[in-house]
């Protein structure tokens, strides 16, 4: 009898065991939150880089939409990196200095997520008058680039310099995008799939570039 009651308690204490270690295991994931990417808002950069409109923004900021022309002379709008992850920056085909390491940097990252249609790369030609579509081809066959994970574009030099103060937050230059204004700078922006600002990255350091991804990766456990 004795033998005949452990045996029916069995499934009572396999369901306890269970229960037990389904318990841990929630306890130790309250108390070992998953690493997360910070989501940048106009407050949390630096003001010298954020359009003054935009100073008292605190939350929920978003890439504006835009419409540009990359290099085989295609449209690129926000619709293109719908569900992307992306990494963007700010370059012109005839600079001499910092541009050429980060077209490098750029290179790697293409190829780091080659078979990866969730991950693009976006430059964009901060001296649009100059950099054509026949010259950002010409450029973009030199360099390796390929269309369909990385968009070099052009357009009105407004709107890239709007888009450079007031959504990327990626330059110290003032003004309005004036035929005068230049922007310069080597950062590359980090930004998820909800069109959000998740990290900032010096361009010509490699060992930024290896943070960048290791970033990706995290955006990419985010549900």
């Amino acid at each position: 009898m004795a033998n005949n009651s452990f045996q029916k308690s069995i499934p009572t204490l396999l369901v306890m065991f269970l229960f037990s270690v389904l318990g841990i295991y929630t306890f130790y994931r309250l108390l070992t939150p998953q690493e997360r990417l910070p989501v940048f808002s106009p407050v949390d950069v630096n003001p010298r880089l954020v359009d003054a409109s935009l100073h008292h923004v605190k939350k929920n900021h978003k890439i504006s939409d835009f419409e540009l022309v990359n290099q085989n002379g295609a449209t690129v709008t926000q619709a293109t990196f719908d569900n992307k992850i992306y990494v963007a920056d700010f370059f012109f085909t005839r600079c001499g200095t910092i541009c050429p390491l980060m077209t490098t940097h750029m290179y790697a990252l293409q190829n780091a997520f080659l078979n990866d249609e969730e991950v693009l790369l976006l430059s964009h030609s901060v001296t649009p008058v100059l950099d054509s579509v026949p010259v950002l081809k010409r450029y973009a066959e030199n360099k390796g680039v390929l269309a369909a994970k990385w968009h070099l574009v052009t357009g009105p030099k407004k709107q890239i310099y709007d888009l450079a103060r007031k959504s990327y937050f990626a330059v110290l230059d003032e003004g309005d995008g004036g035929e005068q204004d230049f922007i310069h700078t080597e950062q590359f922006v980090l930004v998820d799939q909800k069109k959000r600002i998740r990290g900032y990255y010096d361009g010509t350091d490699p060992k930024e570039i290896q943070r960048i991804l290791t970033d990706i990766a995290l955006l990419k456990k985010e549900k």
